[in-house]
């Protein structure tokens, strides 16, 4: 037998069945927008956390680079003090080194007079040959600036 229940009978479960589907609609959007943010924000933490690594990479590399710098240029200062050092001990090595002395003394002092507002002169600006002199004291082996031989430390 076919029951037809009363109109406003129909119309209350029509109602619910509507709301119960609104309700899900609801609920599903609710969870879709909620998944969207996360994946948002695990995005955003993602690209962060690769930025940041980016960085710390980068200073690495870069403090690496000034490291082998800084050797390369110990390096290179060690063999020209070395090259420096045997050529000194070689016949005409002091007499070199005298004359490339006062060629640099005559050459500063010039440019000191030249560029400075305030020029200190020492006591002796003319005893070229002194100051070349005192410099070979210091250059030879054995002796230090007051002439007599160098005192080795045991």
């Amino acid at each position: 037998r076919d029951i037809t229940p009363p109109n406003s009978v129909m119309q209350a479960m029509e109602k619910q069945m509507r709301a119960e589907r609104e309700k899900r609609a609801a609920i599903a959007q609710s969870e879709g927008e909620k998944q969207s943010q996360i994946n948002l924000a695990e995005g955003a933490k993602a690209a962060a956390i690769a930025e940041s690594e980016g960085r710390k990479q980068a200073m690495i590399n870069m403090a690496e680079g000034e490291a082998a710098q800084i050797r390369a240029v110990a390096q290179a200062t060690a063999e020209g003090l070395d090259l420096l050092a045997r050529q000194l001990g070689s016949d005409g090595g002091i007499a070199a080194a005298q004359l490339r002395l006062a060629e640099a003394y005559v050459e500063k002092f010039g440019a000191l007079a030249k560029n400075g507002t305030t020029t200190i002169i020492p006591a002796n600006v003319g005893d070229v040959a002194g100051m070349v002199a005192t410099m070979t004291r210091i250059l030879r082996p054995g002796e230090g600036l007051s002439g007599s031989p160098r005192q080795e430390k045991q």
